[in-house]
């Protein structure tokens, strides 16, 4: 895994693959906002951020919730958060720092299995989609045991939302068959509505 940087944008890089950058992020944005949307006025939300990344969906979170709110980040690679307070700290904006937020340097299914009822959202964007890119142990998050474990980890009515970089049919069917109530949203990788078409699953757990 590689930054790389030009003037005062950055990409992050798995071997051929661009993983993330800096200037091409709506629908990590949008992650979080149609998620903090989606739950109301819920009192003192409990949400899990599975991958920091560069930021945009946990500060989009952060400006969303309120005082009460908390925000645990999972994320698994040390350079991403060595690489968020050392050359990205502009881009960071201090949100790690927020007293709302709890960083752990763990695997986010870990959390989710260790969860009964604590999340009112979980918030997943590990990969380009509903498969292992960047580790291949992450197939367990989308996998029926995977995606059980996630239902447990909610409480009622909450959300289960996944970034992807495009649609994928059977994973819809496969959220509904493991009891979701699901809603796929298109989302331009833009603010200017243009760019790719990507993803989000918002799958709710009944009550």
């Amino acid at each position: 895994m590689r930054l790389i940087r030009n003037e005062d944008d950055f990409a992050i890089l798995l071997e051929r693959n661009e993983l993330m950058s800096s200037d091409m992020f709506a629908s990590e944005q949008a992650l979080a906002t149609m998620t903090c949307e989606r739950l109301g006025g819920r009192p003192a939300p409990q949400l899990l951020i599975g991958g920091y990344g560069m930021g945009f969906t946990l500060r989009s979170a952060l400006a969303a919730l309120g005082p009460d709110a908390g925000v645990t980040v999972a994320e698994i690679v040390p350079e991403i958060i060595e690489w968020a307070r050392g050359p990205m700290h502009g881009l960071t904006a201090e949100c790690l720092d927020d007293p709302r937020v709890l960083l752990v340097m763990e695997d986010v299914a870990m959390l989710i299995d260790a969860a009964r009822e604590a999340y009112d959202a979980i918030l997943l964007d590990v990969d380009n989609g509903p498969e292992g890119l960047t580790r291949r142990l992450n197939d367990q998050l989308y996998s029926n045991r995977g995606l059980q474990s996630a239902l447990d980890a909610l409480k009622p009515r909450g959300i289960l939302a996944i970034w992807s970089a495009g649609a994928e049919p059977s994973f819809t069917r496969q959220l509904a068959r493991a009891g979701f109530e699901v809603t796929e949203v298109p989302v331009r990788a833009l603010h200017d509505g243009t760019g790719d078409n990507h993803m989000i699953w918002f799958a709710q757990k009944p009550e």
